[in-house]
């Protein structure tokens, strides 16, 4: 079986969790918290990041940062992990959906300012299988009306608009670990923001609402977000690793569209400042009888694949919008490919075979 995906495990992770479980330090306190959340900061470029248990948590923490709360709009889209905008709901939050634009399949800016109105507080960005939407159009909206932008960087990172990375493009950002992401911790987040002020509230909050001054002391509602001194050693190995990564799936992204350029349809950067982080290969086909093709032919050659994200606003927890149509047409079309870094040549090739054999 190719799966779909796999962690690169190639670094010091054996030896991290080694000395962790040496030092007897495995939960919530150790030397490799600080030192992962560091190495996180310095590579993003932001002045704060703070770990938590997972990619949702961190999301939860960001509304819960910037006071969401009930009768506020956050601006978003459908096309994502459901994660995201489940994370506006559990703060009380009204997500308002827009659709996608067919380039880089992410949130149509174009289409936002439209769907602004005195209840809007935040606009929320999912960076899509680690391409970017026009950062610089969404920070000039935001500015203009004086709202939030969160981004979503589960899927984006080591992505960059111009030179600033994901993890620095919103006014707070926020990462997931999760054993499939381009560096993983098996479950893990952070949240990122360069407001000091946001930090120490983040840090509060995760931390059970500790007060800073009294152990025990609790003076505001908290949660026990917190990542692991195990968890963080893992991330750190992956850190010094990340070139290397991101090396390999760039690689594993030019030999797919070298073989399938002419046969399926890539995402493309939205404009010339965007260089993606290429985290899972998705790519349409020309018609839903194509994709059923392939994906049969995938099972019977052992193939792993994934679907591209089902809209949220169809879950029956949402109230569905019928106006996303180019979001339903890249539902019903499109597949994830297998993307590690570790896959080879050979891998590939049976991969691009088995489509073009069965386009």
């Amino acid at each position: 079986m190719i799966p779909i995906y796999k962690p690169f495990l190639e670094g010091n992770e054996k030896k991290y969790i080694n000395e962790c479980i040496d030092s007897t330090w495995i939960s919530s306190q150790g030397r490799f918290l600080n030192d992962f959340e560091t190495a996180i900061k310095n590579y993003v470029g932001c002045n704060y990041a703070s770990s938590c248990s997972n990619g949702t948590t961190a999301l939860d923490l960001a509304f819960k940062a910037i006071d969401l709360k009930k009768g506020d709009e956050v601006i978003t889209t459908s096309f994502t992990y459901v994660a995201s905008t489940n994370s506006i709901l559990i703060n009380n939050g009204t997500p308002v959906f827009i659709d996608i634009e067919m380039k880089s399949w992410n949130i149509d800016t174009i289409s936002i300012e439209n769907k602004i109105t005195n209840k809007t507080k935040a606009i929320l960005i999912s960076n899509n299988y680690g391409y970017l939407p026009d950062i610089t159009k969404l920070i000039d909206l935001c500015n203009k009306y004086g709202l939030y932008l969160i981004e979503d960087a589960a899927e984006s990172f080591g992505a960059s608009f111009g030179n600033i990375k994901s993890g620095r493009l919103g006014f707070i950002s926020t990462f997931s670990f999760f054993g499939n992401k381009t560096i993983t911790t098996g479950e893990g987040g952070m949240v990122l923001t360069d407001n000091k002020e946001i930090h120490e509230k983040i840090e509060k909050l995760k931390n059970q609402g500790n007060n800073n001054s009294i152990r025990y002391y609790h003076d505001i509602l908290g949660y026990n977000y917190r990542m692991t001194n195990i968890q963080a050693a893992i991330g750190l190995a992956q850190v010094e690793q990340v070139d290397l990564i991101l090396k390999k799936k760039r690689y594993i992204y030019e030999f797919y569209y070298k073989h399938l350029k002419d046969v399926v349809i890539f995402q493309e950067p939205i404009n010339e400042n965007v260089k993606p982080s290429y985290w899972i290969i998705a790519v349409l086909f020309k018609s839903e009888e194509q994709k059923d093709n392939v994906t049969k032919a995938f099972l019977q050659n052992d193939i792993e694949f994934r679907p591209l994200f089902n809209p949220v606003d169809e879950f029956d927890f949402y109230k569905k919008n019928d106006s996303l149509i180019r979001t339903r047409s890249l539902f019903k079309n499109g597949i994830c490919l297998p993307s590690f870094p570790a896959l080879k040549n050979n891998e590939l090739l049976k991969i691009c075979n088995t489509i073009i054999k069965n386009i």
